[in-house]
């Protein structure tokens, strides 16, 4: 099981515009730029800005890890020239930059999820969609503490807008200050239930081909609600994301306001080439802008 190769890169995003500021010294590959960045996905855009500043010794990314509200807000105000975020541009906010004559450039680049994680000690490994709702409603039979990463957080928004849109969570949903709080929670309480972003829960130390969760939680298996076999269980490992088995799938966006040759958009164009994209790979995402081949392989 697993994504074991990539072929060449197609679909690459071309920086150039037609409105690069004259007497510009900043380049693709050259200057000092800020970029906010959802902290959900921290550990896989530190390895991407990791090995981007090594090829390019001028170039100076500073990474803020935030809510994505934050993330939003900071791109609006131009305190951030780039985002990644797991979400596009709504309507509104895409009319709200062109009333204002700001430029902007979006792109999915990389498949990750959500995980579900429980204590160890947890009776509820295996769930279906319907269960995991009514443990978010807090009317599931066993009574849980659900955690998040934070209020603001696009997790947050994601579990809201895919699960039970339009209605509030309960008084037993708490907000810690980040996904490693999270993770510690419910490693320390058996009636815990988190939602992390699936890039927290891997064995940094593991050395599977596949990978392997951490051994102090559980990584829930989740199974759609219209899915009526006795199995059809998954848990978020790349190629049951890849294959959109495992049901809470989301897509990671840039967003930037560089629509000419700047460092914005050459750390963009860099997400989304080869490069890139086999950092997402290796970090167990599913890539978006190259073609991926599966292989099945057997899992002792």
């Amino acid at each position: 099981m697993g994504v074991v190769a990539v072929a060449v890169a197609s679909g690459l995003w071309s920086c150039n515009g037609n409105n690069k500021p004259a007497e510009q010294k900043e380049t693709s590959t050259r200057g000092n730029i800020k970029i906010a960045v959802d902290e959900s996905f921290m550990p896989v855009l530190n390895q991407e800005l990791h090995v981007f500043d090594s090829s390019y010794p001028e170039a100076h990314i500073t990474a803020a890890f935030k809510t994505e509200k934050e993330c939003f807000e900071d791109l609006y105000k131009d305190s951030a020239r780039l985002i990644v975020v797991s979400r596009d541009l709504t309507p509104a906010e895409k009319t709200a930059y062109q009333n204002n004559d700001i430029g902007f450039k979006s792109l999915g680049i990389a498949m990750d999820a959500i995980a579900v994680v429980v204590n160890p000690a947890s009776p509820d490994s295996f769930m279906t969609l319907g269960q995991l709702k009514q443990i978010l409603l807090g009317k599931f039979a066993r009574p849980y503490t659900v955690v998040f990463d934070n209020a603001q957080s696009g997790t947050v928004r994601y579990m809201l807008d895919s699960l039970i849109p339009g209605q509030q969570l309960p008084s037993n949903v708490y907000a810690v200050r980040n996904n490693d709080s999270l993770i510690d929670y419910v490693a320390k309480n058996e009636h815990a239930i988190g939602f992390v972003g699936v890039s927290h829960v891997y064995d940094e130390n593991s050395t599977d081909p596949a990978g392997a969760f951490r051994k102090n939680i559980r990584v829930a298996s989740l199974k759609n609600e219209d899915d009526t076999s006795v199995t059809g269980f998954y848990q978020p490992y790349q190629a049951w994301i890849a294959q959109k088995k495992y049901p809470l799938r989301r897509t990671m966006y840039f967003i930037t306001r560089d629509t000419w040759n700047g460092l914005g958009a050459g750390f963009a164009n860099f997400l989304s080439n080869q490069a890139g994209q086999l950092i997402f790979l290796k970090a167990r995402l599913v890539p978006l802008r190259v073609p991926l081949r599966l292989r099945e392989a057997e899992i002792k």
